[in-house]
């Protein structure tokens, strides 16, 4: 039998440096920044060689200090009024059927940087209206009138993570609220019933298995309809240390968990991240 070696389901060929390139004039081009750069995503190289990629709005600077991310944290810029426009336009380019953004969180903004969100979606429902847009949005502090701003322009997906069990917040985002995040996914259902929701964590952070299955439960009791779980890795030694790397039996266990709690879809294996397919998962759930 061939040895596959330590950890050998972590492992990514490199990305082609050719593919890379192409993104990052189209970047350029239009002034625009994406979480799979910004966050070291280990997908990035599989997703720009299929044209797509999860766009990052509201600068690239984020207010928060959550210990696992690589995105950076200083004093954000102002705004770039012309952003959702630029991001309709590269879209286009890319002839995307599925768009997915997500953005830094600003907290120094009034609404969070919700109305921004908004006019993105209108944008983009307005060059090309025959796609999907999946927004993956920050807490917004807690404001239901700054979350209302993204629900009336109706985006087909509203995803917001809760990355990781409760217990382990004061460490992993301090700046963040269990139950804020998960009233969040709850009013987006009260407030609509067409938007899909869905949520996110990562493992290996020292949860516990009962913890995540905690988790899930709650995230059904807001009726959330999609789950992802995926690997933590450390962007930086900076950054948090990975207590445990989780073999793929155990992402295995937790989708069929999952599953049996009644989410309408389970995406959990290693490399998983947020927006990782998530074009395919959302026209999975539209065809039933």
């Amino acid at each position: 039998m061939e040895e596959k070696g330590h950890l050998y389901w972590l492992r990514r060929k490199l990305p082609e440096q050719e593919v890379l390139e192409e993104m990052d004039l189209l970047l350029k081009e239009f002034n625009l920044h994406t979480v799979c750069d910004s966050a070291l995503c280990p997908n990035r190289g599989e997703c720009y060689k299929n044209k797509t990629a999860t766009f990052m709005i509201l600068g690239d600077i984020c207010t928060r200090n959550c210990r696992f991310c690589a995105i950076e944290k200083r004093e954000p810029l102002p705004l770039d009024p012309k952003e959702p426009y630029h991001l309709a336009q590269a879209a286009e380019r890319l002839q995307l059927k599925y768009i997915v953004i997500t953005s830094v969180t600003r907290d120094d903004l009034p609404d969070g940087g919700a109305e921004h969100f908004a006019q993105t979606i209108v944008e983009l429902k307005s060059l090309l209206p025959h796609s999907a847009v999946e927004v993956l949005v920050p807490d917004f502090n807690g404001s239901e009138e700054a979350l209302q701003k993204v629900i009336e322009v109706q985006p087909e997906v509203i995803n917001h993570n809760l990355e990781t069990v409760p217990r382990l917040y004061p460490l992993v985002r301090p700046k963040a609220v269990y139950s804020r995040s998960l009233e969040l996914l709850r009013q987006v259902k009260i407030r609509s019933k067409n938007i899909i929701t869905k949520s996110g964590i990562m493992v290996g952070l020292g949860e516990e298995k009962e913890e995540v299955v905690q988790l899930m439960r709650d995230l059904r009791e807001v009726n959330c309809d999609i789950l992802t779980i995926g690997q933590y890795l450390r962007p930086s030694p900076r950054h948090l240390a990975v207590e445990e790397y989780i073999p793929p039996d155990k992402f295995e266990e937790y989708g069929k968990i999952g599953r049996s709690l009644g989410f309408k879809y389970v995406v959990s294996a290693p490399l998983v991240r947020s927006s990782y397919q998530a074009r395919e998962i959302w026209e999975n759930i539209s065809k039933r």
